[in-house]
């Protein structure tokens, strides 16, 4: 089996007691991880990573994104990553699990914040000078907390910090997605999160627009206009994008035959699941295989 690891918090915690927060420098963390993190793998904690110097390419389920200073990712859990950096990468890192962030907050969870909230949300933010040096400044006093000793309500002040990160992101994402400053756009966005759970639990069996629209109490002409306007796209779309994006990570870590996989994934005829997979990914399965098993 070509197996894709799932990579744990205290696996960079080097004894540490704590396995629910990780923060480090990007130089540090290549050097203390370097064992975990030089191949594709996944995680099951959240994770943002700012880059303040150097190049290089930051792929995230199968899709590559350049890297130079002033970009800012957000990881979920069950994202498959790799990345290749220069020798001159800067920039700084932090984890952290569900259960350490939402159990300080009543009505706020991570999956509120889109870009962990959905998987066809964007994964990087290009920052501006201005907002990359607002940013330099929040990571490094984040930085600054988790090493201090004994400090009253240290982990209050973490939270504190993280939650500014991510709200700023937010709101530096909804630059580009207009309708997501107003009440409108909010409303469209609770339920295009909801359309994106009901995939979760369901893209194997059921993979109709109307059968989605029904769950959610609307008309499938309101379902494709939601997600037009959120994510730019179909609702055919989405539900396929999520369907191949399953096969690639099934392909990457299991070891079973395409026609097996096609199956698992409710394609009873294995020739409409590859022309499926062609025309989203732009390759057939083998193509695929070959290109990230090599």
């Amino acid at each position: 089996m070509n197996s894709i690891s799932v990579l744990h918090i205290e696996l960079f915690q080097a004894g540490k007691n704590t396995s629910d927060f990780y923060f480090n420098t990007m130089k540090n963390h290549l050097v203390v991880g370097h064992r975990h993190i030089e191949k594709p793998h996944r995680h099951d904690f959240y994770a943002a990573v700012l880059f303040t110097g150097g190049r290089g390419v930051h792929e995230i389920d199968f899709q590559k994104y350049e890297v130079s200073e002033g970009s800012l990712f957000f990881l979920s859990p069950g994202q498959i990553h790799s990345w290749e950096l220069s020798e001159d990468i800067e920039g700084y890192i932090f984890f952290c699990s569900q259960e350490f962030y939402e159990m300080h907050y009543v009505n706020q969870k991570l999956r509120n914040f889109p870009f962990f909230g959905s998987v066809s949300f964007p994964r990087q933010l290009q920052l501006s000078p201005s907002e990359l040096k607002k940013n330099i400044s929040l990571f490094q006093e984040l930085g600054k907390e988790h090493l201090s000793k004994n400090n009253i309500m240290k982990d209050g002040l973490i939270l504190s910090l993280m939650s500014q990160i991510f709200i700023n992101a937010t709101r530096l994402f909804s630059k580009d997605f207009d309708t997501m400053a107003s009440s409108a756009g909010l409303s469209y966005f609770k339920h295009y999160q909801d359309f994106e759970n009901l995939i979760e639990l369901h893209f194997a069996e059921q993979k109709s627009i109307a059968y989605y629209a029904s769950l959610l109490g609307i008309s499938s002409k309101h379902l494709n206009r939601i997600v037009q306007t959120v994510v730019q796209k179909t609702a055919t779309e989405v539900i396929t994008e999520r369907i191949v994006l399953e096969a690639k990570r099934m392909l990457m870590y299991l070891d079973e035959s395409l026609v097996e996989i096609a199956f698992r994934l409710g394609y009873e005829e294995y020739s409409y699941f590859v022309r499926v997979f062609r025309k989203s990914s732009g390759m057939t399965p083998t193509q695929f295989m070959r290109k990230y098993k090599a």
